[in-house]
């Protein structure tokens, strides 16, 4: 089993803080295996007795009673209300599974688990942990609904270091696999090539599709297929809603509105099955409404999206950098300068302007750089932001890392995935 100390070690940090711990990420991540195995192992050796560990997993039959609310606050109050002398710890995974329920005792009052939860909250001797699969059902701003007092962990599929932790080899080996297949857990249990792909054809098809339709109640489930194979075959390309509209509407040869794109676009970040990149000006620091980058939580539920037929290892490549730089925990937007010289006033792209608390690194990502032209190209969006920032382009043609005269890192792209690499 990967340890996936990563998270372990940010829940671990987060016990007993006087916050609900909210655990989130797209289904089949492995919140469930890192909440109620690798945290509850954790747990046990530390010598917390099983009978102190509260656990419901609303997905599973028997649980199907606590998606009520207060039947659900009901139980775990009858555990932890009498014995103050002994702390607990309340697991629920799936929790957007809970249903509003109108409580006629007390006026017709809508309780929702929010309401719950922040009542447990109180108990003392009583620390809570929820894991949620998607963001509308957690709520969009989870501070607000938890009164401001929720610690966010964010479950992301295997990077490749977690990968690369369990199927070992060669390098390069492993990561042309990871390319193709990505880091979703029950990749790593199968051998044969075929039923991989099946496996994540599946998972878009009776998962993470039928989650969103059923969810938002989506009635042009065709615009909505139609929208994610777009965004697969354009990641790391600027686009907006309107634009994706008026290829839909060439392509079906009927109108389809850009507000039912954005909507359909955001069900998809809400379920975080994409990410949205934003465009910031690095020299009037203010953000692009459009057009935007949008990249797949994993690069193999991206490839299978579009049966394998579009493999283009720059943008792959781009995504997977996106993809560490977020699981790290950094906020990351495209940069935009402006290029003035010579009577121009052209936009230049810096693909990832990268932020940790005060601190900031730009980060080109470039599958190759074999001609002068190309070289060009990559160092001249860096050079004009001309700040004392530090700068970087990482590349997967170079065998090892080294500073160019102009002060940019050139680094190996499996040395930065495998964190040998000190960006901050």
């Amino acid at each position: 089993m990967v340890k996936r100390d990563f998270y372990l070690n940010r829940i671990i940090r987060s016990m007993w803080n006087g916050e609900i711990k909210v655990i989130t990420g797209i289904r089949r991540c492995g919140k469930s295996v890192l909440l109620f195995e690798l945290f509850y192992e954790y747990l046990m050796s530390t010598g917390v007795p099983n009978d102190r560990i509260i656990k419901l997993a609303l997905d599973q039959r028997r649980f199907y009673k606590y998606r009520n609310p207060i039947t659900l606050c009901d139980y775990v109050e009858s555990i932890v209300k009498d014995n103050v002398h002994n702390k607990f710890y309340l697991f629920i995974d799936e929790v957007q599974l809970t249903r509003p329920f109108l409580d006629s005792e007390h006026g017709n009052t809508l309780v929702t688990i929010y309401d719950m939860l922040n009542e447990l909250k109180a108990y003392k001797n009583l620390d809570v942990y929820v894991t949620g699969s998607n963001s509308k059902g957690l709520s969009s701003d989870i501070a607000t609904e938890f009164r401001g007092r929720a610690t966010q962990i964010n479950i992301y599929p295997f990077s490749f270091e977690e990968f690369y932790s369990a199927v070992g080899g060669d390098e390069k080996t492993a990561f042309d696999r990871y390319t193709i297949y990505g880091g979703m857990p029950r990749i790593l249990y199968m051998d044969n090539e075929q039923d991989k792909k099946e496996y994540l054809s599946s998972l878009f098809k009776e998962v993470y599709i039928k989650d969103i339709v059923e969810r938002n109640g989506i009635e042009r489930t065709d615009v909505l297929n139609n929208i994610l194979d777009l965004l697969a075959s354009q990641i790391g390309s600027l686009t907006n809603p309107t634009n994706i509209a008026n290829v839909l509407s060439d392509t079906n040869k009927e109108e389809i509105n850009s507000a039912m794109v954005s909507n359909y676009i955001q069900h998809a970040l809400d379920s975080f099955l994409i990410s949205v990149a934003r465009r910031y000006d690095v020299k009037g620091k203010k953000y692009f409404k459009y057009p935007n980058k949008y990249y797949y939580v994993d690069i193999g539920l991206r490839n299978a999206r579009l049966n394998y037929r579009q493999y283009d290892p720059g943008h792959i490549m781009e995504n997977i950098i996106y993809n560490e730089l977020i699981r790290r925990g950094y906020s990351v937007d495209v940069g935009v300068v402006i290029d003035r010289t010579k009577g121009r006033n052209l936009q230049k792209e810096i693909d990832f302007v990268v932020n940790n608390a005060d601190k900031k690194i730009y980060i080109q990502s470039s599958f190759r750089i074999d001609t002068p032209d190309k070289s060009s190209s990559e160092l001249e969006s860096l050079l004009l932001a001309k700040d004392f920032f530090k700068k970087i382009i990482i590349r997967m043609d170079i065998p090892h890392n080294f500073y160019d005269d102009n002060g940019i890192l050139h680094c190996n792209l499996i040395d930065f995935l495998l964190g040998r690499i000190e960006l901050f």
